[in-house]
């Protein structure tokens, strides 16, 4: 089971690089503008369906991965979109990542590997009962809350696009966290149980939710602000949710060293591509 959810997210992660770079080729050949004529101009551009194609994969796969293993160990496998698409997106922009690129994909990709073998994740269970439930949405949608209420009330440019990434962080985790209850509803039960847990809406709302905080976080300041909280937000939370919801586990005493040192790597390699590569915004978003 393990091993199905390792591949269904490594292939949800591809997947969403595929989404995003080809959506952002899209985008680029058509005439700057917005509303119902963009729309047009982008439907007619087989980029834009290949991207919409491989959008819709990566939730197919995020539900499959998450129905076949851990929270804790799905969720910091899509770290894995940010080098997927910028690796795909280089080639289709006609453009050459330089060596430091390459050395923070390396980076990432090792940090990812040292801490996910460092912590081991484990637990299989789908379900939580609603005194966990509780307390979890209440703290995670008044974080969320509260990284807008600070967005707003700041004047730098750095500050509210990482506050915002945050709170889309800790948005998308909570989606993963209702998805996965969700689908497991719909491989236990059936459709009709599917379509009548609460929480089939819930991560419906929250990830339109989360999408539409990462767009205002990406408007409101640089990259190198808001794609480290996006990245390792979105992890850290998850396994904390994996844990508080489903008492999944890790790996701790120790082995906290190596888990901190593949952390630091991720958050080395992301700084690094957001600096070194041109136009990485235009790449992976």
């Amino acid at each position: 089971m393990t091993v199905l959810a390792v591949l269904f997210a490594v292939l949800g992660a591809v997947s969403n690089a595929v989404g995003t770079a080809f959506q952002r080729k899209a985008a680029a050949d058509v005439p700057r503008g917005g509303g119902v004529r963009l729309l047009l101009a982008l439907v007619r551009r087989p980029a834009w369906a290949i991207g919409i194609a491989g959008v819709c994969c990566a939730a197919l796969f995020q539900a499959l991965a998450l129905i076949n293993g851990p929270m804790a160990l799905v969720q910091p496998l899509f770290i894995l979109e940010l080098p997927f698409a910028l690796l795909i997106g280089t080639r289709l922009l006609h453009r050459r990542l330089n060596p430091d690129g390459w050395r923070a994909v390396a980076g990432m990709v090792g940090g990812l590997a040292l801490l996910l073998v460092a912590a081991a994740p484990a637990g299989d269970e789908e379900q939580a009962s609603m005194l966990r439930w509780i307390p979890v949405l209440a703290v995670t949608l008044g974080a969320i809350t509260a990284a807008v209420l600070l967005a707003r009330s700041s004047a730098s440019a750095l500050f509210r696009a990482a506050a915002l990434a945050t709170g889309a962080a800790i948005g998308n985790a909570l989606t993963a966290a209702l998805l996965k209850s969700a689908t497991g509803r719909l491989a236990d039960d059936g459709l009709t149980a599917f379509l009548t847990a609460w929480q089939t809406y819930g991560f419906a709302i929250t990830g339109v939710g989360a999408l539409l905080l990462l767009e205002n976080a990406l408007q409101a300041g640089p990259l190198v602000a808001s794609q480290p909280a996006l990245t390792i937000g979105d992890a850290a939370v998850s396994l904390l949710l994996g844990v508080a919801l489903f008492d999944e586990t890790v790996r701790t005493g120790w082995w906290l060293l190596p888990e901190a040192i593949g952390a630091g790597l991720i958050l080395w390699g992301v700084l690094r591509l957001t600096r070194v590569v041109p136009r990485l915004a235009d790449v992976v978003h």
